[in-house]
């Protein structure tokens, strides 16, 4: 029986992985500007991590989480999502002790029991970035700045800032309230999930897409209407901050954050380049987030972008496939000698060669050339050898010329440097 990987957890081949390595580059540059560090988690926590940060009532811990207990016992999850884990390794490596302010990134698998679709997957891929320890609203600004900044750097276009206010611990109970009144006069047009949502986590319906759910919030209390007035200051201030940082935004009061940990800013960016609305990412504030994991009072917020969804929206046009800058094509034994001498080089100055193994006709390695896309082709027989020069022809242009073979590494190194 043939085996095949598990459903929903899926390979990434060569030939896609050029988009996924220019993606998390461009993250680094772009993040460590900013004055992140990367951190790198464990893929498996303890379960209640999750289920006191992420909260009981949220459809990650009670149906899309991969749990399991070991062999002493301990319940285990592959983590569903990467901000509790850093937290956690914030909290137990007493990182606020070098400094209280902590900006840190981290780019892995993340794993959710879902139903697999195109471009949702049971181990996906998230980038995320997150501050703790400051509070000022400026901080929001400046992690919304940095995120559209490195969404326009990875050539997403057409891009759309939506933000709102969830409130606090204080007044978001309020709003709560008034939700559940409102919903609960129209509970025979929710589907069953949202149903049980409704005595739950009612927020949570917001992000519902069944039409006849969508229908029932149409006219629903919204969230802004509810928040206390340091709530207002803080947000009012968040604006502020982004205005004089040259930012657009929309308001959009029926934003939701499905976690429980969310307070006051939550946003999203959508992308209207391939002509219909696509969320990119969304993140928020999380103040409350450390008192239920570690019982600290510490505020953070961040960001996480499906790297998935993010790499089906680059540029069609770009080249992301690396191709070897050289080919080199060998015809006898005597020249196969050589020119793995070369290649080796070659190899060991950095620049990327291929080399024909097993001495197939020059137009048969030639065919393999222009199948790797090698910008030259080096040509070397019996003849070259003995003379002690070999044929590079350009690809592109036609090009052929003769290099002395001693010469052979400098001279296209110099090329290379000229290229680039």
């Amino acid at each position: 029986m043939e085996i095949k990987a598990v459903r929903g957890f899926n390979d990434l081949l060569p030939n896609e992985i050029g988009k996924w390595q220019f993606v998390e580059e461009t993250a680094r540059e772009v993040f460590e500007g900013f004055g992140f560090s990367e951190i790198r988690i464990p893929i498996l926590e303890r379960t209640e991590l999750f289920s006191r940060g992420i909260g009981e009532a949220t459809d990650i811990v009670e149906k899309e989480m991969y749990t399991f207990t070991d062999r002493s016992g301990n319940s285990l999850t592959l983590r569903p999502e990467a901000t509790a884990s850093m937290a956690r390794a914030y909290l137990e490596h007493q990182l606020y002790t070098f400094d209280p302010v902590a900006k840190l990134y981290c780019i892995g698998p993340m794993f959710r029991y879902e139903r697999p679709q195109k471009g949702r997957y049971r181990q996906f891929y998230q980038i995320d970035a997150e501050v703790f320890g400051v509070e000022n609203p400026m901080v929001d600004a400046e992690v919304i700045v940095m995120l559209i900044h490195f969404l326009k750097r990875v050539g997403l276009e057409k891009l759309e800032l939506q933000i709102n206010s969830l409130g606090c611990h204080a007044c978001r109970p309020r709003y709560r309230e008034e939700l559940k009144k409102f919903l609960t006069q129209k509970s025979f047009q929710l589907c069953e999930d949202c149903q049980r949502r409704l005595q739950t986590n009612p927020l949570r319906i917001f992000d519902c897409k069944v039409e006849t759910c969508q229908e029932a919030i149409a006219n629903a209390p919204k969230v802004t209407d509810f928040i206390c007035p340091e709530c207002q200051k803080h947000f009012d201030k968040v604006k502020e901050h982004l205005e004089t940082a040259g930012l657009t935004y929309i308001l959009n009061p029926r934003m939701v954050r499905g976690l429980d940990y969310y307070t006051r800013t939550a946003f999203e960016v959508v992308s209207y380049q391939l002509g219909s609305q696509n969320a990119v990412t969304g993140g928020g504030r999380y103040d409350n987030l450390f008192q239920e994991i570690g019982g600290l009072e510490i505020p953070g917020i961040g960001f996480a972008i499906g790297m998935e969804r993010l790499v089906s929206l680059l540029p069609k046009d770009k080249e992301f496939v690396q191709t070897p800058y050289l080919f080199i094509a060998a015809l006898g034994e005597g020249p196969l000698k050589e020119a793995y001498r070369i290649v080796n080089q070659l190899h060991l100055q950095g620049i990327r060669a291929e080399l024909d193994y097993e001495g197939k006709s020059l137009k048969s390695q030639m065919r393999r050339a222009d199948k790797f896309k090698a910008q030259y082709v080096l040509i070397l027989g019996d003849e070259e050898l003995k003379q002690g020069k070999a044929v590079l022809r350009n690809m592109e242009t036609k090009f052929q010329e003769e290099i002395p073979i001693p010469n052979l590494v400098n001279i296209l190194k110099e090329k290379v440097r000229r290229q680039e």
